[in-house]
């Protein structure tokens, strides 16, 4: 394991279909990455993690689904921070239209709090979804959920990233003998979707490289997947060894002047920091 002090690092207050929020830490504050809870899950969730909700200095948005902007008006009115989404996507919600967004195009980049955002467009079927890499002294954070594909932009920019959050949403297998309507699976398996454990798998062959040292499973589907199949599928793909029965998490080796790759899943329910 790593022993140095990285300038930036990642809080998943939780991820799933009930409610999406995250926050990167950096040397000047809180970036908050979508909110899709109650102000008071919010709070609870960030003192479970020894975060303090003054240290907010930015909110970003992936899309405007509820899941992930639910929350937002009210701790907007508690806690006014900067707020950053892609033209387009406050509009198609009228309590989003009303706050003060500063609206980006999906492929630039903006400074917020000492840390440089550059952001992708993802493939989802809402206005103008986007992912996120976040970059400070030499350090980054790699962060896609909510798409059915990821274009080559999207590849690129998340390349070689410390930590990385990739949607590992469902196994398709069980979605498809699963309780979901046709229609519903259809959705989620289309091109603006969700990624299955198989794409996110092959996608982290082309973006984890031996600067890697975080792998987050992210955005698990509580119906049509398990953690431990997303791990396995991850740790499968890079040749990594899983930790445990379980599952629950997985090391891929590495020679002594490198770290190790270290691979686990988020969830709905239970926040982690990724170190």
């Amino acid at each position: 394991m790593s022993t140095i002090d990285h300038p930036l690092h990642l809080h998943i207050l939780g991820s799933g279909s009930k409610g999406n929020c995250a926050l990167v830490e950096g040397p000047q504050g809180l970036i908050m990455i979508d909110n899709g809870f109650s102000r008071r899950e919010v709070l609870s969730r960030m003192h479970d993690l020894g975060l303090n909700e003054g240290d907010v200095r930015a909110l970003v948005l992936t899309h405007e689904h509820t899941d992930h902007v639910s929350g937002i008006s009210v701790w907007c009115r508690a806690f006014p921070v900067e707020l950053y989404a892609s033209v387009g996507t406050p509009g198609m919600r009228k309590y989003l239209a009303e706050l003060p967004f500063c609206e980006f195009i999906p492929g630039t980049s903006f400074t917020v709090a000492g840390v440089t955002v550059a952001t992708f467009g993802t493939s989802h079927d809402v206005t103008n979804p986007v992912g996120f890499r976040f970059s400070c002294d030499g350090d980054a954070i790699g962060y896609a959920t909510d798409t059915g594909v990821l274009p080559e932009r999207a590849l690129a920019t998340l390349a070689d990233a410390r930590i990385l959050a990739l949607e590992s949403n469902h196994d398709v297998p069980m979605l498809r003998t699963g309780p979901y309507p046709r229609y519903l699976q259809d959705r989620i398996i289309s091109e603006r979707g969700h990624l299955s454990n198989a794409q996110a798998a092959d996608a982290a062959t082309q973006l984890v490289t031996s600067r890697t040292e975080q792998l987050i499973a992210m955005h698990i589907s509580q119906e049509n997947n398990r953690p431990s199949l997303a791990v396995r599928s991850f740790a499968e793909a890079l040749g990594a060894q899983l930790d445990n029965d379980l599952g629950s998490s997985a090391t891929l080796a590495r020679p002594v002047d490198t770290p190790d790759l270290h691979i686990r899943a988020a969830g709905q329910n239970r926040p982690i920091s990724i170190w």
